[in-house]
Parts: structure tokens; C-alpha cells; sequence
């Protein structure tokens, strides 16, 4: 079935034009709010939802990740690692992730 899909919405997909709304919703995963929705997207352009969550995980680690809102990253506590989130999109290459426990370490000495 999922072939199928595939084949009905390549041509659409190849095509110069932005998507119709029905390929949009051919695309959505079921369960899942549509992040497409102008109404949405005109009041928080570039937001990150935290819906995603459920379906990303840390590429070195392969574990879930937590969103820190006051930072606009995704951490891994496990690694010690943040993804930085640009326009709503995480940016998942380790090489962009910054460490968060170098922050702890300064933190430590600064107290004693």
C-alpha cells in the first residue's frame, strides 16, 4: 500500500509548484496533528512542536530526547549533548550538538 502511495504522489511531488493540500494530507502521519495548518503557521512561524518528540530520537544514542523551551534545544541527558532547533527544524548533526556538561563543570568550579 505504501508503494502505491508512493507512485500516485511522485509525479505530484516532481512537479516545480508547491504541493496541493490533498498531497498534504496524503503525507500527514496519522494521529498526528497537521503542522501545515495556516491558521497555526501564521501565528508561530518557526516554532518547534513538541508532538515531534515521539518520533525523534538522538542520532549517536539512539534515546529519546527532552525539550528544554528556555534554550529552543533538544537535550540528551544520557550524552550530555543539545541540538540546537533553527526555525522550527532541529538540527540533529552531532557535529552542530553542543555540550551541555562542560556548562556543569563551570558551574562546579565556580562554587568552590
Amino acid at each position: 500500500m505504501l508503494n502505491a502511495t508512493c507512485r500516485r504522489l511522485a509525479p505530484v511531488l516532481r512537479m516545480p509548484r508547491a504541493p496541493s493540500a490533498v498531497v498534504w494530507r496524503c503525507l500527514q502521519v496519522p494521529g498526528a496533528r497537521c503542522c501545515a495548518d495556516q491558521s497555526e503557521r501564521a501565528e508561530q512561524p518557526g516554532t518547534f512542536h513538541p508532538a515531534l518528540l515521539q518520533f525523534l530520537v538522538c542520532p549517536l544514542s539512539k534515546k529519546p530526547l527532552r525539550y528544554e523551551a528556555s534554550t529552543n534545544e533538544l537535550i540528551n541527558e544520557e550524552l550530555g549533548i543539545a541540538y540546537p532547533i533553527i526555525d522550527g527544524i532541529p538540527n540533529m548533526i552531532p557535529q552542530a550538538a553542543r555540550s551541555t556538561r562542560q556548562n556543569k563543570k563551570q558551574e562546579e568550579a565556580e562554587q568552590h
